[in-house]
């Protein structure tokens, strides 16, 4: 399977070879909105917090006695039925939103979206991405001549997925709106589904096929000395 490799300028320069167990793998809504889902979730951090009545300051003296007074009984001003007193039910920072995510279907999901990213023509391919400045009006430009030289790249949130960490482009690129630069060792199903671009190095590629195909190899190969194992 190939695909067209641009230069700096968004010119062709040629093309590259993808393998097809990453490149163009069956979609599988369900999985994805799992993952996806599951990201998310991951994500989430949790700040909101209320106080309930063993939290509230005071409350220690009861406000009337038992009986006789013709009014209810109470024994705390900190009860939630008081003003000023605890929460009941309210949200709390101890609880935990994360959930789990298998490694095998988490790579399998980030496989189905970059399929559909090239199945879609969103996925470009460049020989590398290097800026001689590393200034913010440098990579806007460079994104105008992209929208201009490449046909189907048009207006809308881009993801650059470079093999190393390149600090200075990262920061000349943290001020455009809708631009979000990440090495491939942290790509991942949910930054590709918030983007609608994809712009890739040959050496990110290179790299993604080296983790995940050589951990997929090293994988089986553990399974076989297993099963020989089983078998003896």
């Amino acid at each position: 399977m190939k695909a067209l490799v641009y230069n700096i300028e968004g010119k062709q320069t040629g093309t590259i070879s993808l393998p097809k167990e990453i490149f163009q793998v069956d979609l599988n809504h369900d999985l994805v909105y799992q993952v996806a889902l599951a990201q998310q979730s991951n994500r989430r951090k949790n700040t909101a917090h209320t106080k309930d009545r063993s939290e509230k300051r005071g409350g220690g003296k009861k406000p009337w006695r038992q009986k006789g007074t013709g009014r209810a009984r109470h024994g705390s001003k900190r009860s939630p039925i008081w003003k000023g007193g605890g929460v009941t039910f309210g949200p709390r920072n101890e609880r935990n939103f994360k959930k789990k995510i298998n490694k095998k279907i988490k790579r399998k999901a980030l496989f189905m979206v970059l399929s559909e990213k090239l199945k879609k023509d969103l996925l470009f391919f460049f020989d590398q991405i290097k800026l001689e400045q590393n200034k913010t009006k440098e990579i806007a430009e460079l994104i105008k001549k992209w929208q201009t030289n490449i046909e189907n790249f048009k207006k809308g949130k881009i993801l650059i997925v470079l093999a190393d960490q390149d600090k200075k482009f990262v920061l000349a690129a943290r001020n455009l709106p809708k631009t979000i630069v990440m090495e491939a060792k942290d790509l991942n199903s949910l930054a590709l589904l918030e983007s609608k671009y994809l712009i890739m190095t040959k050496s990110a590629v290179k790299l993604i096929k080296d983790t995940f195909l050589k951990e997929k190899t090293i994988k089986t190969e553990e399974q076989e000395n297993q099963e020989k194992e089983n078998n003896v």
